[in-house]
């Protein structure tokens, strides 16, 4: 945890705005690393841009109460911080995990000594704010209504679950998001270069694999990235000649304790690699199908575009012959949405090995591929008469009058079966074949059946 402020009035507490004290050299680089400035805050562009909610409420000094939320090492801290310094305010530095309701109240009478005494407002930032409970949650309610404290609470947690509805009503709550690949390779320029917060005074080649690597392995997280790469630096030995401390693609996975996988996100093996797992659901092997999938989920690629995949297979492999298929392949798509990874991967694998062990048929794929074809290089067809909006008319069981030579509309419910022969392409062409695999064949024979009435009832026409 963060130093604690006690100091009373007239005690040397750190002056509102004033600039961040010397780095101590022996901190973690990740510690060193942190942004002095918000122009120096990597990510968040949502919120943080020009123009943004909250860049417009720091700015203005405008906010009472603020609540992040986000993964680990996104910046949560940082930003308080950050937001303390640009709003001249004091910072106090709590824990969720070690506070308790004592040094909330002393912290919050430290502020009110200062308020009355100096005129100075008090940030009071609580870490990991989920893991307070309902009463040290609600301890902080009457100082933030009087503006005692202006209160910025961080969680990995949705608060919206896991903090009293009091305290999120009173809040500003936003979410921050893991960093993106760009966010992470300027930290890590940054860390290279940087001789005071960084190894800038350390001669370092960083090759680009590496570089690459450390980047995509620690899934948006600026510490856990920072935190890998000062391992790789310091338990690497500078080259005898040349005092280099080279950082290459093995230095970098021993780090992070991650093998690499030959795998670019829009090149040869990501397209390789989705090709392979589709064709071996097409082919029935599930065994193939999980491999490459634990290939493309291992090397970090976008769980939505595997599940789109998979809820195109659903359709274009296995189709008709198991329409249950796409309810599976929609139900994981719609799992990953809402439970994100690690865990997607179990929705995914559940989800591709259906696909893989489904009976298989293209056909309703290959009827629109054909009808579609028809209408590209053939004449377009018009709408039969009786099947237009206004010809619309309903021949009950109890009969109609018809007009001699009159085509009408007839509607199947009122037939036994639901099916009455009438035709509803002028040209009778045909499309979809079923196949014989699984329900399809099902599919098949009542088709059948029923194109064979229309063919007698086209015969017994005069």
């Amino acid at each position: 945890m963060d130093e604690l402020f006690e100091a009373e009035p007239g005690d040397d507490a750190p002056s509102p705005g004033s600039k961040p004290a010397p780095l101590d050299p022996t901190m973690p680089l990740a510690a060193r690393m942190r942004p002095q400035t918000l122009d120096q805050y990597a990510g968040q562009s949502h919120i943080l841009g020009p123009g943004k909610l909250l860049r417009r409420a720091v700015e203005a000094d405008r906010f009472s109460s603020l609540i992040f939320y986000g993964p680990p090492g996104v910046g949560k801290t940082s930003l308080a911080e950050l937001i303390a310094q640009r709003t001249e305010s004091r910072f106090i530095n709590l824990s969720g995990v070690e506070s308790n309701v004592a040094e909330i109240r002393k912290a919050v009478e430290g502020a009110r000594q200062f308020q009355r005494t100096r005129g100075e407002i008090t940030t009071l930032f609580v870490d990991e704010i989920h893991r307070f409970n309902k009463s040290q949650q609600d301890v902080l309610l009457p100082h933030i209504e009087r503006g005692t404290v202006r209160f910025i609470g961080a969680t990995t947690h949705n608060p919206y679950f896991y903090i009293n509805s009091p305290l999120v009503s009173r809040s500003q709550v936003f979410q921050l998001e893991p960093l993106s690949e760009d966010d992470l390779r300027g930290l890590l320029q940054a860390a290279v270069a940087d001789p005071e917060r960084g190894f800038g005074k350390k001669p370092i080649n960083l090759e680009n694999d590496a570089a690459e690597h450390l980047v995509r392995m620690c899934d948006g997280d600026a510490r856990k990235l920072l935190t890998s790469f000062e391992l790789a630096v310091l338990t690497t030995e500078p080259d005898d000649e040349t005092g280099e401390i080279l950082i290459n693609l093995e230095v970098a996975e021993d780090s992070i304790q991650r093998k690499v996988v030959v795998y670019d996100a829009d090149g040869d093996a990501h397209y390789d690699t989705i090709s392979a797992f589709i064709k071996s659901i097409r082919g029935c092997d599930p065994d193939a199908t999980l491999y490459w999938l634990a290939k493309m989920l291992y090397a970090g690629e976008d769980v939505r575009f595997i599940a789109r995949r998979i809820v195109i297979s659903a359709s274009e492999d296995i189709g008709l012959a198991d329409s249950n298929a796409l309810r599976v392949a929609i139900a994981a798509q719609q799992a990953v949405e809402f439970i994100g990874m690690p865990e997607a991967r179990i929705s995914l694998a559940h989800a591709a090995v259906y696909m893989a062990t489904a009976p298989k048929s293209n056909r309703a794929y290959a009827g629109i591929n054909a009808a579609l074809k028809d209408i590209q290089e053939g004449r377009t067809l018009a709408v039969p008469p009786h099947l237009r909006t206004k010809s619309r008319k309903k021949l009950g069981t109890e009969g109609g009058a018809i007009a001699e030579g009159e085509t009408v509309y007839l509607y199947g419910h009122d037939y036994e079966e639901g099916y009455v022969p009438q035709a509803y392409l002028p040209e009778g062409r045909v499309y979809y074949e079923p196949s014989e695999n699984g329900l399809e064949k099902r599919i098949g024979e009542r088709l059948s059946y029923w194109r064979q009435q229309f063919e007698e009832s086209e015969r017994e026409k005069p």
